[in-house]
């Protein structure tokens, strides 16, 4: 196997299974709800409340498992939204930033490489798009 073919494969399945870790990763954040005293109905409110970032990610991440375009602007996004959010809080102190590295860095390396990957699959259709002229 040619050392092209082996970093296309990388590129092509780091961010997908990085992004699949990284959403089980954010879904741990919500087992702090359990805690005695609590309804199931309570704790099932509390989960699903806990994990609608992680399911709005789930659901670009199928999207981007074939548009890679997606994937890599939105998990930017994701990134640059939770520093901002984490910027705004009133109680915001500046050694939280070194926070955001657990949780942005992630999601910015994984939209890199959705990037990435959309562009080299670009480049090969504008490739063969030019061939065949």
């Amino acid at each position: 196997m040619a050392i092209s073919e082996k970093i296309n494969k990388y590129i092509y399945w780091s961010p997908r299974i990085l992004g699949i870790m990284f959403i089980l990763f954010l879904m741990l954040f919500s087992l702090d709800v359990f805690e005695p005293g609590l309804s199931p109905q309570q704790i099932t409110i509390a989960l699903f409340m806990h994990n609608i970032p992680a399911m709005l990610l789930l659901v670009v991440f199928i999207i981007s498992w074939k548009r890679e375009i997606v994937g890599g602007i939105v998990f930017i996004l994701a990134g640059l939204l939770y520093i901002a959010l984490l910027a705004i809080n009133p109680t915001f102190e500046w050694y939280m930033l070194s926070w955001s590295v657990i949780i942005a860095g992630p999601a910015f390396m994984i939209g890199i490489l959705f990037l990435l990957n959309w562009r080299k699959k670009h480049n090969q259709e504008n490739t063969l798009k030019h061939s065949k002229k």
